[in-house]
Order: C-alpha cells, then sequence, then structure tokens
C-alpha cells in the first residue's frame, strides 16, 4: 500500500512537471508584453523578490538626504531612469506604455517613497528579472546609485529647485551624453567587386 502510495506521487509530480514543460514548450505561455499574465504570474514574482530582498543587509544611505544630493541624483534619474519611471507631471512615455509588467511611476502617487533608500538602491544596483529593469551596477559608481534613491526615498518632500531640474528641458539622450560621436562601422565586405567591362 505504501508503495503504491509512493509511486503515486512519484507519478503525479512527473506529469505537473510534464505538463509545465509542455505548457511552456508548445508555445502557449504568454511572451509578449501585450499578452495576459500567467496565473499567479504576478503573485510568485513579487514573493520571490520580497523573500529575496528580506535576506539582504540594510545599508544606510551612503550619502546624505540633502539639496545637493537631490541634484546630483535627479540628473542621475533624468539620464537613466525618466525613459521608464517618468517625471514629474510629464506623461508617460511610449516605451513605458509598452512594457510589462508596468514600470511604476516614481513621481506619481506614492513612488517608492514608503520603500527605505536601501531597497531602492538594490534595485536600481541589481535589477530584476523579467520585468525590464536593468541592473546599474558598474554602470553607476556606488554614490550616484545612493544620490537616486535617496531622492527616489524623499521624492515627496524635494525641494522646488530639484523639480526644477527634473523637468528642466528633455531628457538627455544617447546621443547626447557623450561628447565623442558613436563610431560608425564600416559595412562588411563580402566576396569581390565586380570589375567594369
Amino acid at each position: 500500500m505504501f508503495k503504491a502510495l509512493l509511486i503515486g506521487i512519484f507519478l503525479g509530480i512527473l506529469l505537473v512537471a510534464g505538463g509545465v514543460w509542455f505548457y511552456f514548450t508548445s508555445g502557449r505561455a504568454p511572451v509578449a508584453t501585450t499578452d495576459a499574465p500567467m496565473p499567479f504570474e504576478k503573485k510568485l514574482a513579487n514573493a520571490a523578490l520580497d523573500s529575496h530582498l528580506e535576506k539582504q543587509a540594510h545599508p544606510e544611505p551612503g550619502v546624505p538626504a540633502d539639496e545637493p544630493n537631490y541634484l546630483a541624483g535627479a540628473e542621475v534619474y533624468r539620464q537613466n531612469c525618466s525613459v521608464c519611471h517618468g517625471l514629474p507631471s510629464v506623461a508617460e512615455t511610449f516605451i513605458s506604455q509598452g512594457m510589462y509588467p508596468k514600470p511604476p511611476q516614481l513621481f506619481d502617487g506614492t513612488g517608492v517613497t514608503d520603500d527605505p533608500a536601501w531597497e531602492t538602491e538594490w534595485k536600481a544596483a541589481n535589477g530584476i528579472r523579467m520585468t525590464g529593469m536593468p541592473g546599474f551596477k558598474g554602470r553607476l559608481n556606488e554614490t550616484q546609485l545612493w544620490q537616486v534613491s535617496v531622492l527616489l526615498a524623499n521624492a515627496d518632500k524635494i525641494p522646488s529647485s530639484v523639480k526644477a531640474a527634473l523637468t528642466a528641458g528633455p531628457p538627455p539622450t544617447p546621443a547626447t551624453t557623450s561628447s565623442t560621436p558613436a563610431a560608425v562601422p564600416a559595412p562588411a565586405r563580402t566576396g569581390t567587386l565586380p570589375t567594369a567591362q
């Protein structure tokens, strides 16, 4: 009797695993950002993220929450975050509207002002899988990561000078962030050119 029960459990696990494999490999799983989410997708993803964050260190911010750091964080935010997470009183970009899951607009509502700065710094540094949120570790230095995180943790309290810096003109594009123009690769040559007759 016990042996039959174990065999039944084993076969049940194989059947479930096979069903999941078939669901994903047969093209039935949603893969487009416009598709409806999978059952429990958001709940499981949030549970995984929350559990992982609980295991992380909770350091104090590496910079003080003051106007110079808010202003520096505003420049980091404009260049790297605003295309997805928006600017104060500015309409969402098409990029933001086309993403799934939808990136939170960090200057509308509570944004992440209810999250501690260390949590925002961790997310900015490491990114979040399957969300479109990139990791900026190695691209932004630690001070920049803390400056933008402190800014966002206090987005509901920033002075008007910082709000003005956030919305001063269009956010920089990759073409305007470097004084050196990007090199255009030469076209690949295949075979020989025909000779004139």
